[in-house]
């Protein structure tokens, strides 16, 4: 499971009454006289956690750190019941986020959006197409035809069909087109694969 943590910078009365009532609550609580102090502490895992804080900007050229790890103070006064809900509610799309991004090569795959990206490119695939890739980066294996038909499609090994060949084309011309890789799902002498 991973833990989140809520980074408290710089704001120790509400550090104070979170941490009056820690045991309650689904996360972990921290405290931070600075963004210094935050930042020598090499052992955080901050792309899973939520920063309150005064000022982010300097956090935010952290990294794998985007908005969505920042809670917004503006939204302040509240009730202590209504904050802990819109904690709980960050952490969780954070927590959504953050596990449907997959690294395939200097690619990143999106299985929330249907996206793989590279830099500041963005390309829209299919269900089948995700399954393709995702089934083509679990090993370092070819995988022929017929183990595609089967574990993509369902389909009989011994049923002639040339679905996966298609799709295989397909899905290669738009990450060429898209990208200008003819390199991303490779022919092997058993099947295809991705390195």
């Amino acid at each position: 499971m991973i833990n989140q943590n809520i980074f408290i910078i710089n704001f120790s009365s509400l550090y104070e009454i979170l941490y009056e009532i820690k045991h309650d609550l689904l996360f972990d609580i921290k405290n931070y006289d600075n963004e210094d102090s935050l930042l020598k502490n090499q052992n955080l895992n901050l792309k899973n956690s939520l920063i309150i804080s005064k000022s982010y900007k300097n956090l935010l050229s952290i990294k794998g750190l985007s908005k969505a790890n920042f809670f917004d103070l503006n939204l302040l006064p509240m009730s202590l019941t209504k904050l802990i809900e819109l904690i709980n509610i960050q952490l969780i799309k954070l927590k959504f986020n953050n596990q449907s991004k997959i690294n395939i090569r200097d690619y990143e795959l999106n299985l929330n959006s249907k996206f793989i990206s590279k830099s500041d490119l963005n390309l829209k695939l299919t269900e089948k197409e995700i399954g393709i890739i995702l089934y083509l980066n679990e090993s370092n294996n070819d995988h022929h035809v017929h183990d595609l038909q089967k574990n993509i499609w369902g389909y009989s090994a011994d049923m002639e069909t040339h679905t996966v060949e298609t799709h295989i084309y397909r899905l290669r011309k738009k990450i060429a087109d898209k990208f200008n890789d003819e390199n991303f799902i490779l022919s092997g002498q058993n099947g295809y694969f991705i390195k």
